[in-house]
């Protein structure tokens, strides 16, 4: 039986969404689960055979158990490194959570688990009434949060989890993830964000000069997930 996704949402842009998503799917793997990663919507694609293509996406796809065609894992991506709906319009185009919801489905009944990550923040817009928020919604998600530690990544994290739980969706943890390895006073501000956040932290991931999914994976604690 499918369980409810995972929706891994960020702080911010650049906050290393793509490497906690994949190492959860990587360390989900591992411990016996069917699992299927989706990036619904992707800015920054390149072009290909395929059409755009982009490498967030191709990630997830490399970590997952069950194999699944390009367009169901990211179902809109397009080329400038935007806003996804600001791309779409340029593009001539309307994101629709219907046909993300379709993807879904597919992908969940091809897994235990499926994995989605957000692009940007948890507010992003998908088009001009709807943003993450009510794709997270629609698939019944349980969020978790990465906070990219950096000057400025306590108001972001506060602030994303504050709206996060306004939204009525259930925000089961969340991970600090070093991005930052000049960021002053590191253990102070994660042990402000633990004295501050009610979910429990699933892993502190300290700075990679080259990411490593695996290295991520053993950074988290899979017993808090629920699974």
């Amino acid at each position: 039986m499918s369980r409810k996704p995972l929706f891994v949402t960020g702080t911010d842009t650049g906050v290393g969404k793509t490497l906690v998503a994949a190492a959860l799917l990587r360390g989900l793997r591992a411990r016996g689960h069917k699992v299927a990663g989706m990036k619904p919507v992707a800015s920054g694609a390149r072009q290909s055979a395929e059409g755009w293509i982009n490498d967030d996406a191709l990630a997830l796809m490399a970590e997952a158990s069950v194999p699944a065609p390009y367009r169901i894992v990211n179902p809109y991506s397009f080329d400038p490194a935007v806003a996804p709906h600001i791309a779409a319009v340029e593009a001539g185009m309307r994101i629709d959570l219907r046909e993300i919801e379709r993807a879904f489905r597919i992908l969940s009944g091809l897994a235990d688990i499926v994995v989605v990550e957000g692009a940007g923040g948890w507010l992003t817009p998908l088009n001009e009434c709807e943003s993450f928020v009510d794709l997270a919604r629609a698939i019944h998600a349980r969020v978790v949060m990465v906070v990219g530690m950096r000057l400025g990544c306590l108001n972001h994290a506060l602030l994303t989890a504050q709206a996060i739980q306004a939204s009525g969706q259930r925000l089961i943890g969340w991970v600090a993830n070093g991005i930052d390895p000049g960021l002053e006073r590191p253990s102070d501000n994660l042990r402000s964000l633990e004295q501050r956040l009610a979910a429990p932290l699933l892993g502190s991931v300290p700075y990679q000069v080259e990411p490593s999914a695996g290295l991520t994976s053993d950074c988290l604690d899979y017993g808090r997930l629920g699974f």
